[in-house]
């Protein structure tokens, strides 16, 4: 797939070394200094110190700013949050959340400068893609991509003013180290996904509603007559708007473009997950079916091509159903129910009478559940551990209904979907 422009306002990192790295552990596997609910800024500022060393092995440039800010967001949030001053256990908080911020830094240092803003670009790209175009436009895969390139500048700069501003940094602090870089994108990837309340008891991501904002300050697409376009005029004022330039051009790009690509850059970036996912469960052969289904193979073609007979077909078949719906409902959820147009911030694909009618039919602990999770971007103390505790399930529990959840809407959605039709 075509990349798109990664250009973010900060010059490149400082070239050198790259220093060792070890992939974020679990908070277990960390030293962990002793907190209690007393220790307060210095006690956040010795855990982060401490996680980040463990991981880095010596104190890279901007070492102390980055421990610095780090502690004092996760100080801020711990003292703000009613939920966690009433928990009687802040000390788990400051643990848990100093682990969550520091994990996500050191993802971004080790991607490093560059493909980390490749990264960074491809998940926001992917979250405002269908947002970026006026509502009813015809845009093809060029147009919307255009947009999206400046939408994306734009962001970024209110990106950066933002962590200038909250950070309480000098307006011409930019990050130039490659640990300031990574405090910096992961920064701008929680910055982007915010939650904001909207009318009607919604929320949504910040980036998204920047996007649709965006688009509303586009002008008005060109009204074209396409029976002119095709079919050629028949009056003298039908004959001068058919030699207008838009018509001729739109003439020109029904054959050269008659296949609108449209979703091309999120359909790339799920197949390209769902390929590593497969090699990840050592799935070679399903690799193999995707690609030739993709080239639409017919039966018999993918049988001669894998020298399979018609049963071992059918049991690959199966195989591969059986971790597509594994990849959409545990691994990869968020991504493949935000490009079906059916994650939370759209009540799962459900319009809000069916959402209605389908938490109706849910037990008190998953309208409950539901409620949490609904809840949980806009929370940073909202972890999946803290659900757990306030449910009194398992972790492996609410990992476990929320995919039971999920086909139960997802079955709701097709049934309802398969109804209206009929």
């Amino acid at each position: 797939m075509k990349t798109a422009s990664t250009c973010f306002a900060m010059p490149p990192s400082s070239s050198g070394m790259t220093p060792p790295f070890q992939d974020p552990a679990s908070p277990d596997s960390i030293p962990q200094p002793a907190a209690n609910a007393d220790s307060g800024a210095n006690g956040v500022l010795t855990m982060v110190e401490t996680q980040l060393f463990h991981h880095l092995g010596h104190r890279p440039g901007g070492f102390r700013g980055v421990v610095q800010r780090l502690a004092a967001e996760v100080d801020r949030i711990c003292r703000m949050s009613d939920r966690i001053q009433m928990s009687g256990n802040i000390a788990h908080w400051q643990q848990t959340l100093v682990s969550h911020r520091v994990s996500k830094c050191l993802i971004y240092y080790k991607l490093g400068s560059a493909q980390g803003r490749i990264e960074l670009h491809s998940s926001l790209s992917a979250i405002v893609y269908r947002h970026v175009a006026p509502t009813g436009s015809h845009l093809g895969f060029q147009g919307r991509y255009a947009l999206l390139e400046d939408f994306m500048q734009t962001f970024y700069i209110e990106v950066l003013n933002a962590f200038r501003r909250e950070q309480e940094l000098p307006a011409t602090y930019t990050p130039r180290t490659r640990l300031e870089l990574a405090e910096y994108m992961a920064f701008s990837e929680q910055y982007a996904k915010r939650r904001i309340n909207t009318r009607g008891r919604q929320s949504q991501q910040l980036i998204v509603l920047r996007a649709q904002a965006f688009s509303r300050r586009q002008p008005a697409e060109t009204s074209v007559d396409m029976g002119l376009v095709g079919e050629g005029a028949k009056t003298e004022e039908a004959e001068a708007h058919a030699r207008s330039s838009v018509v001729q051009q739109v003439r020109e790009k029904l054959t050269a473009e008659a296949a609108d690509p449209g979703d091309g850059v999120m359909r790339d970036r799920i197949i390209k997950r769902l390929i590593q996912y497969f090699r990840s469960q050592d799935q070679a052969d399903c690799v193999d079916y995707l690609v030739l289904k993709l080239k639409d193979c017919s039966a018999s073609e993918i049988d001669d091509i894998l020298g399979l007979s018609a049963r071992e077909r059918d049991y690959l078949q199966q195989r591969f159903k059986y971790h597509v719906e594994k990849f959409a409902q545990q691994h990869e959820w968020e991504l493949v129910h935000q490009w079906l147009g059916a994650n939370l911030d759209t009540r799962l694909g459900l319009t809000l009478e069916e959402w209605d009618n389908f938490l109706a039919s849910l037990p008190q602990d998953f309208q409950r559940f539901v409620a949490l999770k609904q809840a949980q971007p806009n929370d940073a103390a909202l972890t999946d551990e803290a659900i757990a505790q306030t449910l009194g399930w398992t972790l492996k529990k609410v990992q476990r209904n929320w995919t039971k959840l999920l086909k139960l809407a997802w079955n709701y959605r097709n049934q309802n979907s398969g109804s209206t039709t009929d």
